[in-house]
């Protein structure tokens, strides 16, 4: 490597890293504020957040810079952005040392700490490291079987301590990052090809709704159940809840109950159970209520944030979709939630329209044939670099001249090595929201539990580390002139098990990717049953195939909401009337319909499908309504499953002849004509005929209010109307 004579050769360098650095530090602020409240936050969850994500960023500046900095260049000029080795020095060891605290130590033992229930600071440290001991006594222990192996084979204790210590963190991480990267590489491109299909995208958001819709319903339902048991255990007076008055009027503040609330001593809603309450009240008790509850309350804000995305989804899918008859397209005043971008019109009805009709649908086709091609050379990089590393495509797209089996790394190979290592981080950091975890973990907008923000943040520094090495492995020789290399690499290379391991395990990047590629995640579901969900998108990647029920049953409940509980929105998007209306059309109403009583706008009892309100009662946590009526939508794919007109017309005339019943003066004739009722006089006896004919129908009349003949008999039953029923048969 040739060293600098001049310092001011590498000023430039060093403004330009710097600048760099701002840049991605207002890049991190801004993700923490996309799903956390700044403001509100503590300190002690912003600051090692902010360093968890803001370190990883780093890296993808740094291994530009020391690609250039250590490869053989005999013109300093063509080396683009570099540093001193000194300087790469120090900034990888307070990179890797930070990284590795943050992610074995510190998110831990916060993310415990935020999820514990215990009011005092210390009881809270304290539970945090009780619920993280088996996770260290299972590092330790494997780290001391590495250890044994690596002074066996070392010899040397100092090193081998440290290079334990540095190689099994790096082969978990680097098991994290292959089956992640894996199913990322399939999964980002997929969804691109996908969303170009405006209707299939539109199919997708509505087959989801139902799940998504129970989901809430259920949350909604929890959090419920467990505010009427903090109301039972608010009005329990003395013995072992005295202890704790405080601590339980905490909990009432937090739930908002009402200060009138009626008795329910014995019930809990939605388990049907006697009080849960237990007769002595412990603070291990109260700390796990607080937690369940603030497990619960999360849950509930993160499947209604996830619903209220899903509607606003559906209705801008749909706005695009009926634009194609007008050529225009309107979406109405911008949601509250909608960024700086979002809240102005920039373009016209006409330009919206070719934009998100006509180019956005070939641009995201063009990317994901792009981002395919790049997936096809990762994981052809990954399988051939412990065989036959001159054939990784990505060692010739980065290190553009070689000179006597060295490789010279110019600015242009930076800025390749950086969209390559950012579209490796961005396969790898995808897959872990999709992945199903414990907890109910989620990334919200604006209102993500700590203990979710710490986990993530942990993850994204666990997989920084291998994920950065890992792509360095693909540069072939080029990666041992590197400070990384000589800080990280020989450690983990100090034996042969952690250099065959680090060259073969990344073969394995095949699995996941054929897992996803041929939806075997979904196949495994349906063939071992019990509900087993891998993957959010997984009935995607399956054909639509798994648990997620029909579209239409979605596209009823999104329809059924829009026109509903979510008036809101409703009334936000009518700024922008849409130019292709969908009209609904109702369909002849059931028997049992009628009977069981009146019926909603889309054909069905109010007590047949969800309720207004999601959190209405535990008796109305219902599956979808599969019965609801269909709206029609403008899609060519529903012409084969909806019926013909020749169909539709025999359907109506046999429905209409098999309730044909017989008018009331056909029947009377078989029985004789009876007397008029002047003819009656005051004879009792005689007014039984009468009253069995047109009396009855005169009441029948009155009751129904409508004017009628003869007395006040209903006109209407002469065209078949049966009694009670008010309505004409044509």
């Amino acid at each position: 490597m040739v060293e600098p004579t001049a310092p001011p050769l590498f000023v430039p360098s060093i403004v330009f890293s710097l600048v760099a650095l701002l840049c991605i530090s207002i890049v991190v602020i801004l993700i923490l504020r996309h799903f956390l409240p700044l403001r509100s936050t503590p300190a002690y969850l912003l600051v090692p957040v902010f360093f968890a994500l803001w370190l990883p960023a780093s890296m993808v500046l740094l291994v530009p810079i020391d690609l250039a900095s250590s490869a053989m260049v005999d013109d300093l000029d063509a080396r683009g952005i570099w540093l001193p080795a000194r300087a790469l020095k120090v900034s990888w060891r307070i990179n890797y040392w930070l990284t590795f605290a943050l992610t074995w130590f510190i998110l831990p033992i916060l993310g415990e700490y935020s999820d514990s229930g215990y009011r005092e600071a210390k009881a809270k440290l304290v539970d945090s490291l009780r619920a993280n001991a088996q996770y260290y006594a299972i590092v330790f222990g494997s780290g001391v079987l590495g250890f044994v192996y690596v002074l066996w084979s070392y010899g040397h204790f100092s090193t081998s301590l440290k290079s334990t210590i540095i190689a099994l963190a790096y082969c978990w991480g680097l098991v994290l990052v292959i089956y992640l990267m894996g199913h990322g590489l399939v999964s980002i491109p997929r969804r691109l090809f996908r969303s170009a299909n405006i209707s299939g995208r539109l199919r997708r958001i509505q087959s989801q709704a139902p799940r998504a819709y129970e989901k809430m319903t259920e949350a909604e339902m929890d959090l419920e159940d467990l505010e009427l048991q903090i109301g039972e255990l608010s009005r329990r007076k003395g013995g072992s809840v005295s202890l704790f008055e405080d601590w339980v009027e905490e909990l009432v503040d937090m739930v908002n109950l009402p200060e009138s609330q009626p008795g329910r001593d014995s019930i809990i809603r939605g388990t049907g159970d006697r009080s849960p309450l237990p007769n002595v009240i412990t603070e291990k008790y109260l700390a796990e209520l607080t937690r369940r509850f603030l497990r619960a309350r999360h849950a509930r804000a993160r499947y209604v944030s996830e619903w209220n995305r899903l509607l606003e989804d559906a209705v801008r899918t749909q706005a695009i979709l009926d634009s194609a008859a007008s050529k225009k397209l309107e979406f109405g005043k911008a949601s509250p939630a909608a960024g700086f971008c979002g809240r102005f019109a920039l373009l016209t009805p006409y330009t919206r329209y070719l934009l998100h009709y006509r180019l956005v649908p070939y641009l995201q086709t063009g990317l994901a044939i792009v981002l395919s091609l790049a997936s096809i050379c990762i994981v052809w990089s990954e399988v051939v670099k412990g065989i036959l590393p001159q054939l990784s495509v990505i060692r010739y797209s980065v290190v553009h001249h070689n000179v006597a089996d060295k490789g010279q790394v110019g600015p242009a190979g930076q800025a390749i090595a950086a969209l390559w290592m950012m579209y490796m981080c961005a396969a790898a950091l995808i897959s872990i929201t999709e992945v199903k975890v414990w907890r109910g973990r989620a990334l919200v907008r604006r209102n993500t539990a700590p203990e979710s923000a710490f986990w993530y943040a942990s993850q994204v520094a666990r997989l920084s580390v291998p994920l950065t090495y890992n792509f360095m492995t693909f540069l072939g020789l080029v990666y041992k002139d590197t400070v990384f290399y000589r800080f990280l690499g020989v450690l983990i290379d100090l034996t042969p098990l952690g250099e065959w391991f680090d060259y073969l395990f990344p073969a394995f990047i095949l699995v996941p990717v054929c897992a996803t590629l041929f939806g075997l995640y979904g196949r495994v579901r349906r063939a071992v049953g019990f509900g087993i969900e891998v993957l959010d998108h997984e009935d995607e990647d399956d054909g639509g195939a798994g648990p997620a029920r029909s579209w239409r049953e979605g596209r009823d409940l999104i329809e059924r909401e829009l026109n509903g509980a979510s008036a809101a929105i409703r009334a936000r998007r009518a700024g922008g009337p849409r130019a292709a209306p969908i009209l609904s059309i109702p369909r002849a109403p059931a028997a049992s319909a009628r009977a069981d009583g009146p019926t909603t706008p889309f054909g069905t009892s109010p007590s047949a499908g969800f309720s207004s309100h999601p959190a209405a009662s535990h008796s109305r946590r219902h599956q979808a309504n599969t019965s609801a009526r269909r709206t029609a939508l403008p899609d060519a794919d529903d012409d084969d499953d909806d019926e013909t007109f020749f169909e539709s017309l025999g359907h109506r005339m046999r429905n209409t002849f098999d309730t044909l019943e017989t008018p009331r003066w056909l029947a009377d004739l078989g029985q004789g004509i009876p007397k008029p009722k002047w003819m009656a006089g005051n004879n009792n006896n005689n007014n039984n005929n009468g009253h069995n004919g047109a009396g009855r129908s005169q009441g029948q009349g009155q009751s129904q209010g409508g004017g009628g003949l003869g007395g006040g008999a209903d006109i209407r039953r002469w065209f078949g109307g049966g009694r009670g029923e008010g309505r004409i048969r044509l």
